[in-house]
């Protein structure tokens, strides 16, 4: 079998003269946007790091390859073929040996950055406990793979369909750092703030690449969370947020959605509950979490050579 991960030739050429490269996630494209503007976001979440001389490593399976930095008919394919499926961590054997072309959760394009040599990745924002997780058992992957990972990842937080307080609770029990960016909050996806303190509190990409130079002097084995939050002028709009959630999570019991398939169908109805409005600041996360973690990755380049 070939090395695996594939890496794009741009990717390789910047990691190898040690310039910015930042992981990008593509289940956000596969399932987490609506087709076909799912295509365009995607062009421009790589565009936001070209234009500051970063590069963007998209991360997909094709056809069963594990490839780091996509062609674009690959992201073509990611955003537009409806047969793509979710890939985490756990599926990545079986889905190779299927052959099979799948957008990788967080816990997948950890596993396949770290394999590339790639030390900061951009999210929307992490899986995590699930509420009512005392009668479901259902937590992410996201978290356990974050615990074994010493990779650095943007995130707005979890999405507030989940359990916050659990969710930091794990993140602590499996030793994952945990940093607000300009923030001793911990941000809830659409919300700026979950109401959830944070111990910890960078203001500076140099100062997170200082950090990460830090945990790897002492051999962390565990990833660092920077927890960037939206404005709130961008955020949802709380009433709205709470009123729409209440309304998702009962839905969902009452269709008997379970597992994997909970996140989608919430999403899928806030995006309609809220007339789009939760696509936008969808958008805005990713962006955002985009452009932090290129100046992080930049700073750490610097840094490191």
């Amino acid at each position: 079998m070939p090395a695996l991960p594939e890496v794009s030739p741009a990717v390789r050429s910047a990691l190898e003269g040690g310039r910015p490269v930042v992981a990008l996630e593509s289940t956000i494209i596969s399932h987490g946007l609506p087709r076909p503007s799912n295509l365009a976001a995607a062009l421009s979440f790589e565009a936001l790091l070209f234009e500051t001389g970063v590069t963007p490593a998209t991360i997909a399976l094709i056809d069963g390859v594990p490839k780091v930095g996509l062609s674009g008919s690959e992201l073509e394919r990611i955003a537009l073929d409806e047969s793509v499926i979710k890939v985490s961590s756990r599926d990545l054997g079986p889905a190779m040996v299927s052959k099979v072309t799948g957008g990788t959760t967080v816990a997948a394009t950890s596993v396949l950055a770290f394999l590339a040599g790639i030390r900061v990745f951009a999210t929307g924002g992490l899986g995590g406990v699930h509420r009512d997780f005392a009668d479901s058992f259902d937590e992410s992957a996201d978290l356990t793979v974050l615990g074994r990972t010493p990779i650095t990842v943007v995130a707005a937080g979890v999405k507030s369909i989940l359990d916050i307080p659990a969710t930091l609770e794990r993140l602590e029990t499996l030793g994952v750092t945990v940093v607000g960016y300009r923030t001793n909050r911990f941000p809830a996806f659409y919300l700026s703030d979950s109401g959830e303190p944070l111990d910890w509190r960078v203001d500076s990409a140099d100062e997170i690449a200082a950090v990460m130079a830090a945990r790897d002097a002492i051999r962390d084995g565990a990833a660092l969370l920077v927890a960037n939050p939206l404005p709130e002028s961008r955020q949802l709009d709380p009433e709205v947020h709470d009123r729409v959630l209440r309304s998702a999570l009962a839905a969902a019991q009452a269709a008997g959605v379970r597992g994997k398939a909970v996140t989608p169908f919430l999403l899928a109805h806030m995006q309609q509950a809220t007339g789009g409005a939760s696509v936008a600041v969808n958008l805005d996360v990713a962006r955002g979490n985009i452009v932090l973690a290129g100046a992080i990755a930049t700073a750490w380049a610097a840094l490191a050579h």
